[in-house]
């Protein structure tokens, strides 16, 4: 099987929602689901001092869908939605 960079683009409830403690947790429950993997975070300007996280990984094709995942980072404290916005095979 192939393995897959995802990136998921995640929004806070609010402009002073703490990024760092919602950062921590998602990637422990993206090593959770996918195992030790390489993670990369980055922040895009929304509006009125909101801003959303891009946080992208790779994983394993076999896995599936990323449903799961994103039911659980839903859960996390000071995060308002998640969403998949980019999937990609790996080259090599």
């Amino acid at each position: 099987m192939a393995r897959i960079v995802v990136t998921l683009k995640i929004m806070p409830e609010s402009p002073e929602t703490d990024f760092d403690s919602i950062e921590i947790e998602t990637k422990k429950l993206i090593e959770r689901f996918v195992g030790r993997t390489e993670t990369k975070t980055e922040f895009e300007e929304i509006g009125f001092g909101l801003k959303a996280m891009k946080l992208t990984f790779i994983m394993d094709e076999s896995k599936g869908s990323t449903d799961a995942l994103e039911d659980q980072i839903r859960n996390v404290d000071g995060v308002n939605s998640v969403e998949v916005i980019d999937v990609r095979r790996t080259i090599g």
